[in-house]
């Protein structure tokens, strides 16, 4: 592929952006400034630098963001901030999208994508892809209220009870939940309809896939090979 279309394709701009990087000198490849925007490169584990940053070539973008709360899961948020604003620019720019959405007071797994099949695969409700919480609630947590959860709650408009695919309780005032779906303020209408209160939700996995320890708050990393395969476990 040629450097130009390379850059293109990664997000760095315009093509007339790019012969412009390209040409002042700006990119190098394999340690060496290329200044011919024809120059061709084989994409394979291809490497190359731009204003002395390192990025790697890949033909699509899959990411996890551990979402703070205050942001909106939007390109164009109403009230807070973008969770786009989190990543650097390249990647708004190649048009990466949430996979499914988390509310702005919910933190956790977030998912990213520019692979329309990837984002439709894993936002279907026909999936049932189990997405885990952790919910603070205002009142102590019973055996009587996962037993809700569990056997199904009827929430307001809909006409069939919603059940959990798993809930207990990992503290007095603290509930895991693993749910199928991805109605609207889903978990926080299920836990209202047992008889108690959502003060905080945080998503901590999405199928076999958990949101590492590591990826602190408002940080984001590429998915790797083994943990894309995770998200098809149960």
């Amino acid at each position: 592929m040629d450097l130009e279309r390379i850059l293109f394709t990664q997000g760095f701009g315009s093509r007339r952006q790019c012969r412009a990087l390209i040409a002042e000198g700006r990119v190098s490849v394999a340690g060496s400034i290329c200044t011919d925007d024809a120059a061709q490169f084989p994409t394979d584990d291809l490497t190359f630098d731009v204003d002395g940053a390192s990025w790697r070539y890949r033909e699509r973008a899959y990411l996890m963001l551990n979402k703070p709360a205050g942001y909106e899961c939007s390109r164009e948020p109403q009230h807070h901030l973008s969770v786009f604003g989190l990543l650097p620019a390249q990647l708004v720019t190649r048009g990466v999208q949430c996979v499914g959405r988390l509310d702005e007071d919910t933190t956790g797994l977030l998912l990213l994508s520019d692979d329309g099949q990837f984002v439709h695969a894993y936002t279907s409700p026909k999936r049932k892809v189990p997405k885990t919480y952790l919910a603070s609630t205002r009142h102590a947590l019973d055996e009587g209220q996962l037993r809700a959860l569990r056997e199904g709650v009827l929430l307001h408009g809909e006409k069939t009870p919603i059940a959990a695919a798993a809930a207990r309780i990992r503290d007095e005032r603290l509930l895991e939940i693993t749910v199928n779906e991805g109605k609207y303020h889903q978990v926080k209408r299920m836990i209202a309809a047992a008889g108690n209160r959502c003060e905080s939700l945080h998503r901590a996995r999405i199928g076999g896939l958990a949101l590492p320890p590591s990826l602190a708050p408002g940080a984001w990393q590429w998915l790797d090979p083994a943990q894309l395969d995770a998200l098809s476990t149960r």
